[in-house]
């Protein structure tokens, strides 16, 4: 993978002793019945899926953090209230350094019959790590389906809470 904003991390149980930049995030699991809002870029087929969300403003709530970048990378605003997930801190150490992501998960959910799209594509005009606009293809997945394709189908971490959120939408396999 040649553009280094793209390389795969380390999801850490702690914050490592060592790092150049710390970096808050801020990320929306939204979901309508049992199924789940991700996005793949097809111009960087080896990026795993991944969920709306990005980086925390200087300033800001991770919360008004969450619905900016979502609306960001979507195009949408999220009105619903955000329940939160979880938390992760994952390591990035690569040529552009070595960054702590300490990730807040947020889930919210549209109400089960919602009028919504299939499938669209969105671009991210500003980049937090700079660069050219990103190209996104969004879609909904079954959570069942996602919870199957495993870790490596999904850019670092974003896999990890997906159990958790099986359970809150009452999963069935």
């Amino acid at each position: 993978m040649s553009d280094p904003r793209f390389f795969e991390g380390t999801v850490c149980e702690r914050l490592p002793e060592r790092f150049d930049r710390l970096k808050h995030k801020a990320y929306i699991y939204l979901t309508c019945g049992r199924e789940l809002l991700v996005f793949r870029q097809p111009d960087q087929p080896e990026v795993g899926l991944q969920v709306p969300g990005g980086t925390v403003d200087p300033g800001e709530s991770h919360l008004i953090a969450a619905r900016r970048e979502f609306r960001e990378e979507t195009g949408l605003a999220v009105t619903q209230a955000l329940d939160m997930l979880g938390e992760q801190t994952v390591l990035f150490d690569n040529a552009m350094g070595r960054d702590i992501h300490a990730r807040r998960l947020y889930h919210a959910r549209l109400r089960e019959g919602a009028a919504r799209r299939a499938r669209w594509e969105h671009f991210e005009m500003t980049p937090s790590a700079g660069g050219d606009p990103i190209r996104f293809e969004l879609f909904w997945i079954d959570i069942s389906e996602a919870l199957a394709l495993g870790s490596r189908r999904f850019f670092t971490g974003f896999h990890a809470p997906l159990a958790e959120l099986g359970r809150r939408l009452g999963r069935t396999s």
